[in-house]
């Protein structure tokens, strides 16, 4: 099943949901089978420097890691092909805009703006319109 490709209906037709769980993003040196399944990440990308993960903030408390910032995530709702071009770039304008820093990530089916907590709600109603001007 491919997603949409086509830019305008992209930003048109997405529906931009704000999770109520808070995020963080830390740095795992040694990523051992017990320690994820104990942080349960949400997402994982490996560097040279280690395992980043994205967890939820309450399972980084309890292990123990190091985080800088909490984040609330907003989710697109709309099937965006991996091969769509510009709409990272529309709705980090859009952010940036606003002042709002916006980590991303693109899934199989749909994008996923980490913001920060403390703009998450006027992130959310700056997506929305976003959404509303392209219709």
């Amino acid at each position: 099943m491919s997603g949409e490709t086509d830019l305008n209906k992209l930003i048109g037709s997405m529906q931009p949901v704000l999770s109520e769980s808070e995020y963080v993003f830390a740095m795992v040196e040694k990523a051992t089978p017990v320690l994820l399944a104990k942080l349960a990440p949400l997402g994982t990308f490996y560097e040279k420097e280690g395992l980043t993960v994205i967890v939820l903030k309450a399972n980084a408390d309890v292990s123990g890691l190091a985080y800088q910032g909490v984040f609330q995530c907003i989710t697109l709702n709309v099937h965006s092909s991996l091969a769509a071009v510009g709409l990272t770039a529309a709705v980090s304008t859009a952010l940036t805009q606003q002042n709002i820093s916006a980590n991303v990530v693109a899934a199989y089916y749909h994008d996923h703006i980490f913001v920060p907590i403390a703009k998450a709600k006027q992130a959310l109603t700056c997506l929305q319109n976003l959404a509303k001007e392209a219709t």
